[in-house]
């Protein structure tokens, strides 16, 4: 197989200053980067990921920072039987969804979390370990302090186009490259306090000695830019098992995704695509 090329996207649902919030990392060797930049919003980072999935002449993989999947019990809920119909759904009514705020989302001015039965979390959230005594919110909280579910709804069209032209989304299609995973940068940077720009410039020099300056700099200078870099890395040292993902076998986990870490990986039962 051709060297992977591993590319970390830290994405923002931002309605308006998405492009300076969005950075996207790519690194194809342990420990140094080729790219690390801004300044695309949600379209633009879209359309670059769809040219060089018809373009690009090396296989690659994108670890994107949003929920692929919500419970499977709001999939039963919507009749979206398989994940391609949820993004397909989304793309269609996220925006609306995002306006209204209605049950079971919550988070906006006068929208408070509605009292639920059904689990609010994923169950590949719900497995995660804390890091720092932070955990995954659920996909449901599209406003206030940690609010996933945006970022998520402004990121699942981005899924459906990717799967419409080919694109393997794991765990949920197979098809051919680019391969899609879904990341949680704060699982791959560890109980590193990234508000504080000089633990970020630590943590780089001590963990990264080989990256070139200017990359540390642009790392350094932001929680977004160093979760992109630092997920690019982390992502370089497993190529392998990125490489080698296992099918799903596991009807809720088809369902509602997996988040790739290096820790968890299930056995390999098959490949992705040469």
């Amino acid at each position: 197989m051709d060297m992977v090329r591993l590319i970390a996207i830290d994405w923002s649902g931002d309605r308006l200053l998405a492009h300076r919030r969005i950075w996207l990392a790519e690194a194809v060797e342990p420990g140094r980067l080729v790219r690390l930049e801004a300044g695309r919003d949600r379209a633009a980072i879209g359309d670059h990921l769809l040219r060089l999935s018809r373009t690009a002449h090396a296989p690659f993989v994108v670890g994107l920072d949003f929920g692929f999947s919500f419970p499977a019990w709001f999939m039963t809920q919507l009749g979206a039987r398989e994940a391609p119909d949820l993004w397909a759904h989304v793309a269609a009514h996220g925006e609306r969804w995002l306006a209204a705020c209605a049950p079971p989302f919550w988070g906006r001015r006068g929208r408070p979390r509605p009292v639920c039965s059904d689990p609010p979390l994923r169950r590949c959230e719900a497995a995660l370990p804390r890091v720092n005594g932070i955990a995954p919110k659920s996909m449901f909280q599209i406003g206030g302090a940690g609010a996933v579910g945006t970022g998520s709804l402004r990121g699942m069209p981005l899924l459906h186009a990717l799967h419409a032209q080919g694109a393997t989304i794991w765990p949920f299609t197979v098809g051919g490259w680019p391969v899609v995973v879904e990341i949680y940068p704060r699982l791959l940077t560890g109980p590193v306090r990234k508000s504080s720009g000089t633990a970020r410039s630590t943590y780089l020099a001590e963990r990264y000695p080989r990256l070139d300056a200017e990359h540390v700099r642009s790392a350094a200078a932001s929680e977004d830019a160093f979760d992109a870099a630092v997920s690019a890395l982390v992502m370089a040292e497993h190529a392998a098992d990125l490489a080698a993902l296992p099918a799903e076998t596991d009807p809720i986990f088809s369902q509602e995704g997996r988040i790739w870490h290096p820790s968890q990986l299930p056995t390999p039962n098959s490949k992705l695509p040469t």
